[in-house]
């Protein structure tokens, strides 16, 4: 019998692989800001290094293929077809939620299979902020990271999502404290991360103070995770009268770009502090525009799972080297060598219409 979070986490990838579920009314903010063109690069495309390094390990493009799935039949089969790829182009990547692996090891594979395929790749375990409020230890977690071999762990936080899942746990009580035991107890570094509503500056202060280095604002404006949970809700109202309270948050969160430049302004006081830009990156160019707004990484996920559904494994690499292509050519353009130079790059705001 499936259990009832693995018939959740299918139920997600099929809304999000089938409907539209990108925000109605707020963008990312990308479209927001331009590159100053240099017509004088002084380089050649050829001498571009888009690399850098993540979990002391180096990386082909600084581009994180974000958590995503994991913890039913069929995602064994979409987790091998993700690091496979990430494998062959050196990505990093993040397991999705393993809340599923804490409750019976039906599908521990669908996790494990990550790191069976990609030996040497960054690779990332994943849990909720709910599950961690409730630990009375990090021996769990350990469990977990063990699992999939990781070299860092992300604690999910999700508070928009679980109010809005009929059968959520909005309990964030004692989150923090829990974040801050992990970071003493776990041995990897450990990353905290929003699935779509993004962290603020007051937020990532808060981390920041309990020990966290690495936090993944993950913005509004790309998946909007309340959507997918009011379609759930929409689904299984079986004809109930009234407006449903959700509808109302479909469009909730910080824009990606304002998460950014908040939480990247912290490391000139934190200079150890990394941040992951994501939430509605959508190509190579979004990567350069985060780089240049003070992300050390960009994250994507639905792209990445759509062109493997839709195109498989080939699907997935023509992806990725277009996005490739957008981010070098964006750093050609305004005459960068590197990821560092692509951090010096002033971005300039576009003008408004009308």
């Amino acid at each position: 019998m499936k259990s009832p979070t693995s018939s959740r986490k299918q139920q997600h990838v099929e809304i999000t692989l089938s409907r539209d579920v990108s925000f109605r009314g707020k963008s990312t903010g990308f479209e927001r800001f331009d590159f100053l063109h240099n017509a004088l690069p002084e380089l050649n495309l050829s001498d571009v290094d888009p690399s850098t390094t993540f979990l002391g390990k180096r990386v082909g493009l600084p581009l994180i293929v974000s958590s995503m799935t994991g913890g039913y039949r069929d995602a064994e089969r979409i987790n091998r077809g993700l690091a496979e790829v990430c494998a062959e182009r050196r990505l990093a990547i993040g397991v999705g939620s393993q809340r599923q692996a804490i409750e019976d090891k039906t599908h521990h594979r669908s996790y494990s299979i990550v790191r069976h395929v990609a030996k040497d790749i960054p690779v990332f375990g994943n849990i909720g902020a709910a599950e961690v409020a409730r630990l009375k230890s990090s021996a769990p977690v350990k469990r977990l990271a063990e699992l999939v071999n990781a070299d860092a762990f992300a604690v999910h936080l999700n508070p928009l999502q679980e109010f809005l899942q009929p059968e959520g746990n909005p309990e964030f009580s004692g989150v923090l404290l829990g974040i801050e035991m992990l970071v003493r107890d776990l041995g990897i570094p450990v990353i905290v991360k929003e699935i779509g509503a993004g962290i603020s500056a007051s937020v990532a202060r808060r981390l920041i103070e309990a020990g966290v280095t690495i936090i993944d604002v993950a913005g509004a404006g790309g998946t909007s995770w309340a959507g997918v949970e009011i379609l759930r809700r929409k689904s299984s109202r079986n004809g109930k009268q009234g407006r449903d309270f959700a509808s109302s948050f479909w469009d909730w969160g910080i824009s990606t770009v304002d998460a950014l430049r908040q939480v990247s302004a912290l490391k000139q006081q934190h200079t150890n502090l990394k941040v992951i830009a994501s939430g509605g990156v959508a190509s190579g160019l979004d990567i350069a525009k985060s780089i240049a707004l003070g992300a050390d990484l960009a994250g994507a996920a639905r792209p990445m799972l759509k062109a493997l559904e839709k195109d498989g494994r080939r699907g997935l690499l023509c992806e990725l080297d277009t996005w490739s292509m957008e981010l070098r050519g964006a750093m050609f353009l305004t005459g960068c060598r590197t990821i560092g130079d692509l951090k010096k790059q002033l971005l300039v705001l576009r003008p408004q219409r009308g």
